[in-house]
């Protein structure tokens, strides 16, 4: 009796053996769900034939918010971070760096912090006089309130809200890259009489914003390699750059010497001296990218 239960019990365990090699393992029988990806910012750098540009991309209904922020006097965009603990910071407005005034308008919380008409060295300039009803409307980022949506866009100064939205913040420079480059309309450019206020066919330091089909942004700084022969970047390229990036629209904002972003704890800078030297400039504005 012991030897036929020993052979029983043999029996049973290699016919336990040859079943299990045929049956799925646990884990292909129970689906493994897997979290969906968490929304966060994405940094890409592009090396291109005169210049390398530093790019932001901040998914749209993400726990990021793009905001502008203003200094009482300026400041570099790491002193900028440091005070508002933001995760990144890209230079934004134009300014006056004799008055450090700005010359471009700013909203934040639905109030206007900055008015370029206050700007008397602006104002009072007797070169910029035929050009003043142009520099009062150019382009701005904008962010919306539409219900307990956030919505952001780029638009002239003068325009309206759409329906059903509440201007929250904003901040100017100009001019539009995307989907048209309106240097003449915005008054930087004058072909009649030789004006080009940014040097716009020139190479040079620059930076840029942009909206994405799906209201991602795209922050861009693009940065003179040292020791280049031509070096930056020209308005028309910034754009189609803005283009291949995925922005449908886009705004150039303060550039050359003001070109610098920050984030998650470095500091890139657009401009160079003769020498291949970096220069760090402090600014008036920003857009900082915060955790909601």
């Amino acid at each position: 009796m012991r030897k036929i239960w020993l052979l029983m019990t043999l029996f049973s365990l290699g016919m336990w053996l040859v079943l299990r090699s045929y049956l799925p393992s646990v884990s292909s029988v129970i689906p493994t769900v897997k979290p969906s990806p968490q929304k966060t910012i994405r940094y890409l750098k592009r090396t291109l034939p005169q210049s390398i540009a530093h790019i932001l991309v901040i998914p749209a209904n993400s726990r990021f918010l793009v905001t502008p922020a203003l200094s009482p006097s300026v400041n570099t965009v790491e002193e900028f971070a440091q005070k508002h603990q933001a995760i990144a910071i890209l230079n934004a407005g134009f300014f006056d760096p004799a008055n450090r005034k700005s010359t471009s308008y700013v909203v934040i919380s639905g109030q206007v912090v900055a008015d370029p008409k206050e700007n008397e060295r602006l104002v009072n300039n007797p070169n910029l006089k035929p050009y003043l009803s142009q520099i009062f409307n150019r382009t701005e980022l904008r962010r919306y309130l539409c219900g307990q949506s956030v919505r952001y866009d780029i638009a002239l100064h003068n325009e309206l809200a759409p329906a059903g939205c509440q201007l929250v913040d904003a901040i100017g420079a100009g001019p539009r890259l995307l989907p048209e480059l309106t240097l003449v309309k915005e008054g930087f450019v004058d072909n009649a009489n030789g004006r080009d206020a940014l040097g716009s066919k020139q190479p040079n330091a620059r930076t840029a914003v942009g909206i994405t089909r799906d209201g991602s942004l795209i922050l861009v700084m693009v940065a003179q390699k040292p020791n280049a022969a031509a070096n930056g970047i020209s308005l028309p390229a910034l754009a189609d750059l803005m283009k291949t990036l995925g922005a449908q629209k886009a705004m150039n904002l303060d550039g050359g010497s003001s070109s610098s972003l920050y984030y998650n704890g470095k500091t890139f800078y657009g401009k160079v001296d003769l020498e291949g030297n970096t220069i760090k400039r402090p600014v008036k504005s920003v857009l900082l990218v915060q955790e909601k």
